[in-house]
């Protein structure tokens, strides 16, 4: 599949809640169809998990799913979405992510056949991968046990897969650390292409011979690692505000080959996606601050179809367990949009509002507004390869950052807007020949950072 033109052509009906291809799970979920619904993300508390407690670790997966839907229930919530990522060990041993799998979708189903409630299940394994540096993506025993979880959970009860997969973050992280804007464009726009379609090939694969459905990737990996340096000010957020754009194009490439969302909570980059691609997106915002701090919080729910809490331990607060205090704020969050989706007029106001909130206090904010994604997804869709894509992403976000400083939108101090010129400039001096790029640059880069032959690309 190819996208040449935008699926949303009208910018007052890209909106939270309503996509141009929604999507329905088996027990009737329909997912975009005109409603914003909840996405429960939890994890363990901090603990060792070994083959002596692994039992017990599976029955707290267990209580936790039975508690999130007790409370769903006592607030009248119809639908919800719960996701399981995987940590790493249940990943390295996947028979342990199976086990969890089936005890979280036996206990939605025990609670599907008793109350008036519908749960999907999203299962993510961890990308091991990364474990080992310089990475080995293509063999080994790291890859096979990714792609028997995958299998095992999809056997075992999984409605939707999906992962965070990190091919090229080990240049991207030292590409951010050193401000190298051709490092990036060579991690996102080269490496992770290359990675992300070898690898989803499979996970597709899977998914239609088990009749599950391949959701999306996530540049969390890279664009979210660039949004947390610039909240610590290690970067500039105007670096990462590209860098979030310029994952766009790595993030598509799942779609273009069978991928049909809904795209993950953690990629801020998804609102790029469903004006690109028309298919459901999850988001987070103000009601995932229980796993990291961020300067989107409203507008990340202007046009999410899934909203998400990212992930929260299972420990104890005042009020109860945090994966109980997760679904109620998720509730009472999707509760208010979807009143507002009873009335276009209204709805436009609340997605305004939420973008407007905080589009003009944070450049990263500001390339997350609906007119923001629709003028830069434009640009990006005029492009075939994803090297291009990457290359015009990062010019077209430069451009009207720019543009927004002029017209007094957005304001940036000195030492921000310097980047601008500077990215910019070097942007200029890439050649549109893929093959040019990689030779001009891959000695850059020596072999203990970086194995070029596991992108296939030739040294």
């Amino acid at each position: 599949m190819t996208f040449n033109t935008l699926a949303y052509a009208d910018v007052n009906e890209f909106i939270f809640g309503k996509c141009k291809k929604p999507l329905t799970l088996k027990n009737g979920i329909k997912i975009g169809d005109g409603k914003v619904i909840p996405e429960v993300n939890f994890t363990l508390p901090p603990i060792e998990i070994s083959k002596e407690n692994i039992t017990e670790i599976i029955e707290e997966y267990k209580k936790i799913t039975y508690s999130i839907l007790k409370r769903a229930i006592e607030l009248n919530q119809e639908e919800l979405v719960i996701e399981i990522e995987l940590l790493p060990p249940m990943t390295l041993n996947p028979t342990w992510g199976a086990e969890i799998c089936k005890t979280v979708k036996d206990t939605i189903s025990e609670y599907e056949s008793k109350y008036n409630i519908r749960c999907g299940l999203r299962i993510t394994p961890n990308d091991l991968r990364e474990m080992q540096r310089p990475v080995k993506l293509r063999n080994g025993n790291l890859l096979e046990n990714i792609l028997k979880t995958f299998e095992l959970c999809a056997q075992n009860g999984a409605d939707m897969l999906a992962i965070e997969s990190t091919g090229g973050k080990e240049l991207h992280d030292y590409s951010l650390m050193n401000g190298d804007i051709k490092g990036v464009l060579l991690s996102l726009g080269v490496l992770a292409p290359r990675d992300i379609s070898f690898l989803w090939e499979k996970i597709i694969s899977i998914a239609n011979n088990t009749d599950t459905i391949p959701s999306g990737d996530t540049a969390c990996a890279f664009a979210n690692t660039a949004m947390v340096l610039a909240e610590q000010k290690f970067i500039p957020k105007i670096f990462a505000a590209i860098d979030r754009v310029a994952s766009v194009p790595r993030t598509l490439i799942p779609y273009t080959i069978g991928a049909v969302g809904p795209g993950k909570d953690c990629g801020y980059e998804n609102p790029y996606i469903k004006a690109i691609a028309g298919f459901p997106i999850s988001m987070e915002g103000k009601s995932s601050a229980c796993a990291h701090f961020s300067s989107v919080g409203n507008i990340a729910m202007s046009v999410a179809d899934l909203w998400s809490n990212e992930s929260v331990q299972n420990i104890r607060l005042l009020s109860g367990y945090a994966p109980i205090v997760s679904t109620e704020q998720l509730i009472y969050d999707c509760r208010l949009v979807n009143k507002a989706l009873s009335n276009q007029e209204t709805s436009l106001i609340v997605r305004d509002l939420l973008a407007d909130s905080d589009a003009f206090l944070d450049v990263q904010a500001f390339v997350l507004h609906p007119k923001t994604v629709i003028n830069i997804a434009k640009e990006i869709i005029k492009y075939s390869s994803a090297f291009l894509m990457t290359k015009y992403a990062i010019f077209a976000t430069v451009e009207e950052i720019d543009k927004a400083i002029h017209d007094r939108l957005i304001s940036l101090d000195e030492k921000e807007t310097k980047w601008l010129d500077f990215i910019k400039s070097e942007i200029e001096e890439i050649p549109d020949d893929e093959e040019k790029f990689i030779n001009d640059i891959k000695n850059f880069y020596d072999n203990d950072l970086l194995l070029f032959n596991e992108y296939n690309i030739s040294v």
